[in-house]
C-alpha cells in the first residue's frame, strides 16, 4: 500500500487528491512511513515515531484544507498530548504534555496526520542540529553536512521527500536557516501571528514564532490561513491579514515594489562570496520582475545588537533550567544538559537585572533603526546565511584548544564569575553569529521574513536569500513571483527514497 507519485505533489496537491478520492489518507500515510523507513536511518531526521497514533487517526473522517496529508512536528515548543516533548535535551527526557498546544490542535483541525517528531538541537539554541540526545541530523543534499537548525530535522525530512511540509520554530533564524541549508521555502511569520499557548502567552521574550518549512510558497500561505489568529491569552497583535486570506492573495498581481538589498552582515562576521551570489541572484530576479532594486541597508550597530541578543538567549536558558526543575523534581545541574548549554545558563545567571535591562534597551533601540528603514523600502533582501551549510562539528570548540579548556574549567567549577574574565563573552558572541549573521534581527523587530531557495554552490549545496517586509502578504507575494521566475520544486536532493 502506498502512492508512488507522492513527491510530485505539494501538501495542497495531496489534499486535493484525497478530496477527489484518487488516493486515501491511509495510502499517503503508509507511503510517508515507508519513505521514512528507507531514508531516516541514514539521515536521523525523525527521532520519535507516532505511527500507531497516525494510523488510528486516518480511520476516522478528516476535514480541513490539508485533510489526509502526512506531517511531522519538531521536538520543541508545540506539544502533542501523550507524546514525548524532549526539546533535544536529556533534561526533558520522558516529559509528556498532558494536552495539545494550541498550534497542534490547529494542525489537527486542518486535517494533518502527524506521524512523528523531528530532531532539534538542545533547547533550539544553535543553528545546527547535532544534539547529544539524538545525534547529528544529516542534510539530504550531502551526508556529513548540517541541515541547519534548530528546525533541522524537519527541513531534512521535507528535503528528503518524506513529507511535503513540516513544523518548525524560529527564535533567531531556526526556520529560515534550515530552509536555506536544505533548498526549501521557510517563512518566519510576524510576532504573534501564530499561537504559542496554552501554557505561556509568549515565548523567549517574544522573539520566537512557529510555522512550517515547505517545498512551495502556496503551502506556506495556506498553512498560515489555517493556523494564524489570536488565542485567549494573546498579548501582541500583528498587522492585519489580507481580507481573503494569504493563499487567495497570491493570485493577485503584485504591485511594483521598492526593494533594497545588501550582502553586508548585520552581526560581526566575515562576508562570504556564496552569500553574496545568493542575494545578488535574488536582486537580479526582482529586477527582471519589474521591481525597483537598489543597494541599501539599515543602520545597525552590529556588535551592540549581537551581544544583547546573545545575552537574551543566555537569560532564557537560565530561566528554562529553573523551570525544568518542576519536571526533574530537583535542582538542574551540568549533568542534565550539554556543556555549551550549561555554560550559557551560567552566563545568564551572571547578569544582574539592571545590566540585562540596559542591553535589552540597546537591542530594541537598534531594532527601531531597522524598522525605520522600511519607511523608504517595501522589501529588504539579504543572504539567509553567512556561509554555505557547515560540516558537522564545525561550531564546536576545537578539542584541546584554549577555548575548549576554558569551557571544561568553567563547567567543572560551575562559577559564573569566571565568565567575567576580559573578552570571554565577546569571543563567544563573535563565534556565535559567523554562520547566521542576518536572521535574528527580524526576530527582534517582529517582522515577517522568509528564506527563498535561489542559489546552489558549485559543489551542489543550497543557499537561500532572505525576503523581509512589514507584512506577510508582501513577503509571500514576492516569494511566489521568485518561485515562478526560477522554479525550485523539481530540484531534488540526492538522498531521497
Amino acid at each position: 500500500m502506498g502512492f508512488a507519485e507522492y513527491d510530485r505533489y505539494d501538501a495542497l496537491g495531496l489534499a486535493e487528491l484525497v478530496d477527489k478520492g484518487e488516493v486515501t489518507a491511509l495510502e499517503l500515510l503508509e507511503e510517508a512511513i515507508a519513505r521514512a523507513e528507507r531514508v531516516n536511518p541514514r539521515l536521523n531526521a525523525i527521532v520519535i515515531r507516532m505511527h500507531d497514533i497516525a494510523r488510528e487517526r486516518v480511520k476516522a473522517p478528516l476535514s480541513g484544507p490539508f485533510a489526509g496529508v502526512p506531517f511531522l512536528m519538531k521536538d520543541l515548543a508545540a506539544g502533542y498530548a501523550g507524546v514525548p516533548l524532549q526539546s533535544g535535551s536529556r533534561m526533558y527526557r520522558g516529559f509528556l504534555p498532558e494536552k495539545h498546544s494550541t498550534l497542534t490542535q490547529r494542525y489537527l483541525d486542518a486535517g494533518l496526520v502527524v506521524f512523528g517528531k523531528t530532531s532539534s538541537p538542545e533547547l533550539g539554541l544553535v543553528p545546527v542540529t547535532e544534539p547529544e540526545l539524538y545525534g547529528p541530523t544529516h542534510n539530504p543534499w550531502r551526508y556529513g553536512v548540517t541541515p541547519g537548525g534548530s528546525s533541522g530535522g524537519s527541513a531534512a525530512a521535507v528535503a528528503a521527500g518524506i513529507v511535503p511540509m513540516a513544523h518548525g520554530g524560529d527564535g533567531g533564524g531556526s526556520i529560515r536557516v534550515p530552509a536555506s541549508c536544505c533548498g526549501l521555502f521557510g517563512l518566519k511569520p510576524s510576532r504573534a501571528r501564530l499561537p504559542v499557548g496554552p501554557y505561556e502567552p509568549t515565548r523567549l521574550f517574544g522573539l520566537s514564532v512557529e510555522h512550517v518549512l515547505t517545498r512551495t510558497v502556496r503551502d506556506s500561505a495556506a498553512m498560515l490561513d489555517a493556523t494564524a489568529g489570536p488565542e485567549d491569552l494573546t498579548m501582541f497583535f500583528p498587522p492585519a491579514a489580507p481580507e481573503g486570506g494569504y493563499l487567495a492573495a497570491l493570485s493577485e498581481k503584485p504591485r511594483r515594489l521598492r526593494v533594497a538589498f545588501t550582502d553586508e552582515p548585520f552581526m560581526p562576521a566575515p562576508k562570504h562570496a556564496e552569500a553574496t551570489r545568493a542575494v545578488e541572484r535574488a536582486a537580479e530576479l526582482c529586477r527582471e520582475l519589474g521591481h525597483e532594486v537598489v543597494r541599501a541597508r539599515p543602520a545597525l550597530d552590529g556588535p551592540t545588537f549581537a551581544k544583547a541578543f546573545f545575552l537574551h538567549f543566555a537569560v532564557g536558558v537560565a530561566s528554562e533550567m529553573r523551570m525544568a526543575e518542576a519536571h526533574l523534581r530537583r535542582p538542574a545541574g551540568p549533568a542534565d544538559v550539554e556543556q555549551a548549554t550549561w555554560l550559557l545558563a551560567l552566563v545568564g545567571r551572571s547578569i544582574d537585572a539592571g545590566e540585562f535591562a540596559v542591553h535589552r534597551r540597546k537591542m530594541l533601540r537598534e531594532a527601531a533603526n531597522v524598522v525605520r528603514f522600511f519607511q523608504d523600502y517595501d522589501v529588504l533582501l539579504t543572504p539567509t546565511l553567512g556561509q554555505p551549510p557547515l560540516k558537522h562539528g564545525a561550531l564546536l570548540p576545537k578539542g584541546g584548544g584554549p577555548e575548549a579548556a576554558l569551557m571544561d574549567v568553567v563547567s567543572t567549577i560551575g562559577s559564573p564569575t569566571l565568565l567575567k574574565l576580559p573578552g570571554v563573552i565577546d569571543r563567544a558572541v563573535g563565534r556565535a553569529f559567523h554562520f547566521a549573521p542576518y536572521t535574528m534581527v527580524f526576530n527582534v523587530t517582529g517582522q515577517p521574513s522568509a528564506s527563498v531557495p535561489v542559489h546552489w554552490t558549485d559543489d551542489g549545496l543550497p543557499m537561500g536569500a532572505m525576503v523581509t517586509a512589514q507584512d506577510e502578504q508582501t513577503v509571500l507575494s514576492l516569494s511566489a513571483q521568485i518561485e515562478e521566475a526560477q522554479p525550485w520544486f523539481d530540484r531534488r536532493a540526492p538522498n531521497q527514497p
